[in-house]
């Protein structure tokens, strides 16, 4: 399935996946965000993704008149989770809204987990 926008010369589907690789790509370049998670906690471990596996973190519904996004995320310790939220929220908006032209009516973000990131110096 996907989202079809027709133009004189045919028709454009852009699929869920494409999406959700976009919504990824956007949200890992945000600053505090360590990566991305699996959608699922399995035995109360979080998987933190690789760059091949950044959309797994992410789920998209298409509707009629907009896009709906959930991301999973793991934010770096130390920082305000409520502004890494909101930052990848805004990144992710426009990213999709820049790069396709579909509309997003909502991006949820669920932090999955914090982690303590290499760059950051210990306190």
């Amino acid at each position: 399935m996907g989202k079809e926008l027709g133009t004189e010369l045919g028709k454009i589907i852009i699929s869920e996946e494409v999406l959700a690789t976009i919504a990824g790509m956007a949200a890992v370049e945000c600053y505090g965000l360590v990566g991305m998670a699996a959608r699922k906690i399995k035995d109360g471990l979080v998987e933190l993704l690789g760059q091949e596996n950044i959309s797994r973190g992410v789920e998209v519904t298409i509707n009629e008149s907009d896009v709906h996004v959930n991301l999973h995320i793991i934010v770096g310790y130390g920082l305000k989770i409520s502004e890494v939220a909101h930052n990848v929220m805004e990144k992710v908006k426009y990213s999709i809204e820049h790069t396709t032209g579909l509309p997003v009516g909502r991006v949820n973000v669920t932090v999955q987990g914090v982690k303590v990131s290499k760059e950051q110096p210990r306190r």
